[in-house]
């Protein structure tokens, strides 16, 4: 059987993408580990996962800014590689398959010292610290974006899209709506406020609600312990923390998408051809890979973007109306893109290397 190590963590984005080629991989005939750290949400993710083993190492954070840990969270990365060895001994993987995140620098060290091929993927724009550091030591880089190229190897860089999860297109409008019980004769808006930074889109998209819901209807997913009690009840408005099981059915529900613009969540609405306003975490809150990311999406015809500074009532709902007028325009842009069934381009690319290193 062939055997195939994933590994990244810290967050979610660091995780999901792996998490989506899991089925595939498997059908290919592949026994999965996962790699990630002691307390990272991947372990939590992983855990829905029964047969894949998950397997936890010493990792440290690369920070750009001064921090005492700094002084030993080296020692943490060197431990890390010691781990990530021994892992790879007794796992004996044909590949490693690297999404990210600071968990994954010594798995990917300890691959490449031992002659293991791997393959890593970066979601945003511009690579972050951890995925620069292991580029030198991939077979191949993934990416989600067509100027990404432009800062990688070219005889490296394989432009694949980011892998979604499939039970995201298996949703149907007609359990949407049973589940919020919307007529389905307006417009329907959801909003993804996100976790990180969810509260400025929250509380736009809530000042707005009086000129919005006039026309259309709007399903809003805020965050956990997001939810304003003052607006329950609200005829056309429907507020959740969180939802999981019927998140496919609301985004086959709605005509329309507000969004942050990580790298994950973006091409989720890409693959589900679904028109969206993009507001971007701000460049004081991060280090402005989601304003990157969003106008790519504009550049492309997928997304129309507001910046928070710049919004207003009026400016929102005015570019909600213009959207939902001209969505098809967007969907037949989304229709034309490149970048289509990632899983499938990533999974052919590890077999492909798999094969080329076992001859």
């Amino acid at each position: 059987m062939k055997k195939i190590v994933l590994t990244g963590g810290g967050t979610a984005g660091h995780a999901t993408p792996n998490i989506a080629m899991i089925p595939r991989l498997q059908e290919l005939g592949y026994e999965i580990s996962y790699i990630g750290s002691y307390t990272g949400i991947e372990k939590t993710l992983i855990a829905d996962y029964r047969d894949v083993a998950y397997y936890s190492i010493s990792s440290g954070k690369f920070r750009r800014y001064f921090s005492l840990k700094n002084l030993t969270d080296p020692f943490r990365v060197l431990k890390g590689i010691g781990d990530a060895k021994k892992l790879l001994r007794k796992i004996k993987p044909d590949i490693v398959f690297s999404k990210g995140g600071f968990v994954a620098v010594p798995v990917v060290r300890a691959a490449h010292d031992m002659k293991i091929p791997v393959l890593i993927h970066e979601s945003d724009m511009t690579p972050g610290l951890a995925n620069k550091l292991c580029i030198p030591l991939a077979k191949k880089i993934c990416c989600t974006f067509p100027e990404t190229l432009d800062s990688l190897p070219p005889t490296k860089a394989v432009l694949t899209g980011t892998p979604i999860r499939e039970d995201l297109h298996h949703g149907t409008r007609e359990a949407g709506l049973a589940f919020t019980k919307f007529s389905g004769t307006r417009p329907i808006v959801m909003v993804i406020g996100g976790s990180l930074g969810a509260s400025p889109v929250n509380n736009a998209v809530r000042k707005a609600l009086p000129e919005l819901l006039p026309k259309a209807d709007v399903v809003h997913l805020c965050g956990k312990g997001k939810v304003d009690d003052s607006l329950q009840g609200l005829k056309g408005y429907r507020q959740y923390e969180y939802i999981k099981k019927e998140l496919p059915d609301l985004f086959a529900m709605a005509d329309v998408v507000i969004s942050r613009a990580g790298a994950n969540a973006i091409c989720e609405l890409l693959s589900l051809r679904k028109p969206s306003l993009l507001i971007p975490l701000s460049s004081h809150a991060s280090r402005g890979d989601q304003i990157l990311n969003a106008r790519s999406f504009e550049k492309q015809g997928f997304s129309v973007v507001l910046e928070e500074e710049q919004i207003t009532t009026e400016l929102l709902v005015k570019t909600l109306v213009d959207l939902y007028h001209h969505r098809q325009k967007y969907i037949d842009a989304m229709e034309a893109s490149p970048v289509t069934d990632s899983v499938a381009k990533i999974t052919n690319l590890i077999e492909e290397t798999v094969a080329a290193h076992s001859d």
